[in-house]
């Protein structure tokens, strides 16, 4: 016997609409399927979409552009200050790491409100230049410049093909 025989409905059937009405009675069942199915629908939905961390979207919203000569990366952080954020590169990879506080309090009205939270957000850049990299912070926006090094700026090298049998 086939586990399918078991369950007489299929959701994207037109067999379910054929179904008695999920309030009678004698289709709890029925009525306790559809909900569940309604729950795991709502629970997954999402769950393609890129860049979700923590069920939000990856924080902060970056923007990478590669030139010839350098990489500039534009992070978009509303609300922070530069003392608030640090900027590392090693090892070919660019760090993006701070904290956002946030604390309003109004003593007549009885109201205080307090959100922290901690970010990083790693890029990997082939070729960086650790020791000429400059960072600037203005408005909310951090954009940071980061020069290739000599050898990545050469490009591809052409490897010689030798004929079989020959080597150099």
């Amino acid at each position: 016997m086939n586990v399918r025989d078991l369950v007489p409905w299929n959701r994207n059937s037109d067999r379910d609409r054929n179904l008695p009405a999920a309030n009678e009675p004698s289709c709890s069942i029925v009525s306790l399927h559809r909900e569940m199915n309604r729950l795991f629908d709502d629970v997954f939905r999402g769950f393609d979409t890129p860049a979700l961390w923590g069920g939000r979207a990856a924080w902060p919203h970056l923007e990478v552009e590669e030139g010839d000569t350098e990489y500039r990366v534009t992070a978009e952080l509303p609300g922070l200050d530069e003392k608030d954020v640090e900027v590392l590169v090693h090892e070919d990879v660019l760090v993006l790491r701070g904290e956002k506080r946030v604390e309003n309090e109004d003593r007549a009205r009885a109201y205080s409100e307090r959100a922290y939270g901690r970010f990083e957000r790693r890029i990997a850049l082939e070729g960086a230049d650790e020791a000429h990299t400059q960072a600037t912070f203005r408005n909310g926006v951090l954009a940071v410049t980061v020069p290739k090094s000599a050898q990545n700026r050469e490009g591809a090298k052409r490897i010689q093909i030798n004929q079989s049998g020959t080597t150099h």
